[in-house]
This record gives C-alpha cells, structure tokens and sequence, in this order.
C-alpha cells in the first residue's frame, strides 16, 4: 500500500461501532456500560465525546433528549433535540455532533448490526427503514419517554452486575422487551402501512441485499452492473425492483450516498479535492468536480468555501407533535 493510500485512508470519515466506543480515550467508563461488541448505553457525556465531528455509523442509535437543547446533522442535514424528542440513527448514516446547551441531558441506546439481526423485527422492517432514513425524530409522549428512560436504567443496571452467571441473556431479553416497546411507541408516530406486520417479498429481500452491497461498495463501484452482478441479477431486474419498492432508481442510490461522502470530505477533512477525488474512485479531479456540480450546484471548490463561511447545514425543525417544519 503506498504512502499515498494510507495518508487517505487515515483521513476518510470515521466509522464508529461498539468496539470504538469501548476503546475510545475520551469516554469515561463510568458514562458507558457495554456488553461484548453488540450492546453500549451511554448518556450525555459520552454521546458529546462520541459524536465530535462527521462520524458514520456502524451501529443503530436511539437517543432520547431529557432537558436543554441539542443540535446535531445525520446525512448533513441538522436537527434540533428539545426535552421529549427521540432520535433514531441508522447503520451507515453519517452524524455530527452541532452544539449542545450547557444544561443537555440525554439518555442513549447503540445496538450492532449483528445485535439487530437477532432482535425481534415487527412490522415492514423495510418501510420503516425507509421512513426513518427521512424523519430521525420523534416527539414523545410523557408516559413513552418514562418508558424509554425505565428500560435505559434497568438494563444499565443489568449490564453493571458483572458477576451474573446470566448477565448476557438477561440484557438479551431486556433489550427484546426495550424494542417490542420501541416498536409499540413507532405505531403512534408513524404511517399505517409502516408499522403493518407482513412477510418480506422477495422483492423487498432483493432491496435490502442491494443496499447493504451499496453500503459496503459505493466509495469504489457506481455501475448498476456491479449491483446486479452481486445478486446474479440482470441490470434491468435490479433497477426495476429497486424502483418499484423505494420509488429511486439504482443510480439515484448510488448517486445519494457518493454525494454525501464527498460532502463530508469536503466538510471535515483536510484532504485536498485531488485527494478526495481519489479516495471516491473518479478518473481524476475533473471529473470529480463535473459529478458533484452537477447534483449540488456548485464545485468541490466552492461547496468547501461556503461550508467554511456559513458552517450551516440544512435545518429541520420538529413541533411538539413531531411535524417537520422547514
């Protein structure tokens, strides 16, 4: 691997997973209880360490906001905590703590992919991926966020009793029991045919294998026939499947997280635009420049200056019922 590679790979965004939260420096361990490398429950001191500049996910976050106030992008856009608001992040969304009021309190869940696998999945699995990928938060009622706030203390109780002969099974069924409720607390803040319990199509299934080779691939590989080829599928079945079930073609997939990447180079990092080029996989800077103009508007050049001048992402508000307001 040449000095080159390496100088960039150590600058890509960060991935944060279990195992980098336990090992983190600037986590104390009293703020975080953990179990192997699937399960953390953290609060307000760990979370403003974790999340300190753009960070992508290998885990599911929830987080519910107690008091003050907070602000924080996922996929670059921002959104505002206030008390009672929960959010949800996904596996391979991009996050960034913005600021948080001296008085912030806030109590959070972070669960592997490998943890998700064996937790029960309610309803569309697939809808609400979708949907959640759109709208991270939700305004909770008082007796859902004491719902949330019981689980968050009862298995960080469970995760401390280190000596257990069944610690890990009880924090299992605790964790099972916290997502029945999670699901129970969607089914009121989230559209009908979401939350409705239905087999996976085949469809569907093809979409979630697609999505997950796009996530693993999509710094290197945007050709449709690469995706297809992965599921042994032609070009045109993929785009029509993944057309029919997440109404976006292959390309605008690809095109979305790419796009999103570039930005939080540009955004964070000190790569150079050659460098960052390079590390997205385009023949060369020109190319590069053409692509990411041609969806943002602007140049590589001129998108890193206005980031620097304004420091202002895309701002969502949510009201106490959990509409967004632009």
């Amino acid at each position: 691997m040449s000095q080159k590679r390496e100088s960039m790979d150590i600058q890509s965004v960060p991935k944060i997973g279990i195992s980098s939260v336990v090992h983190s420096k600037h986590i104390d361990a009293d703020h975080i209880d953990v179990m192997d490398n699937d399960i953390a429950l953290f609060d307000t001191e760990s979370v403003i360490s974790l999340y300190n500049g753009p960070t992508k996910l290998e885990v599911l976050t929830v987080g519910l906001c107690l008091e003050g106030t907070g602000a924080f992008n996922i996929s670059l856009r921002e959104f505002e905590l206030s008390p009672g608001l929960m959010v949800i992040a996904l596996p391979g969304q991009i996050i960034e703590q913005r600021c948080f009021s001296p008085d912030f309190k806030g109590i959070f869940f972070a669960v592997s992919k490998n943890m998700l696998e064996v937790l029960p999945k309610i309803g569309n699995v697939l809808s609400l991926f979708l949907y959640l990928k759109d709208y991270p938060c939700l305004a909770l009622h008082s007796h859902e966020q004491e719902v949330v706030k019981e689980y968050h203390m009862f298995i960080r109780k469970r995760l401390r009793n280190k000596e257990g002969v069944y610690r890990k099974e009880v924090v299992m069924g605790l964790m099972q029991g916290f997502f029945f409720e999670l699901y129970n607390i969607l089914n009121n803040h989230v559209p009908a045919n979401t939350v409705t319990v239905k087999n996976k199509s085949r469809k569907e299934y093809i979409f979630e294998r697609f999505y997950e080779f796009l996530v693993e691939s999509y710094q290197s590989e945007r050709s449709v026939k690469f995706y297809a080829d992965q599921l042994c599928l032609t070009p045109k079945h993929l785009s029509g499947v993944v057309k029919e079930v997440s109404g976006k073609t292959v390309g605008e997939w690809i095109d979305e997280l790419v796009i999103l990447e570039a930005k939080a180079l540009l955004n964070s990092s000190s790569m150079n635009i050659q460098e960052i080029a390079d590390r997205l996989n385009f023949a060369n800077q020109s190319f590069f420049g053409k692509y990411f103009k041609h969806y943002t508007g602007m140049s590589p050049k001129e998108y890193r200056k206005n980031r620097q001048i304004y420091k202002t992402p895309e701002r969502t508000r949510l009201n106490v019922s959990g509409v967004i307001r632009r």
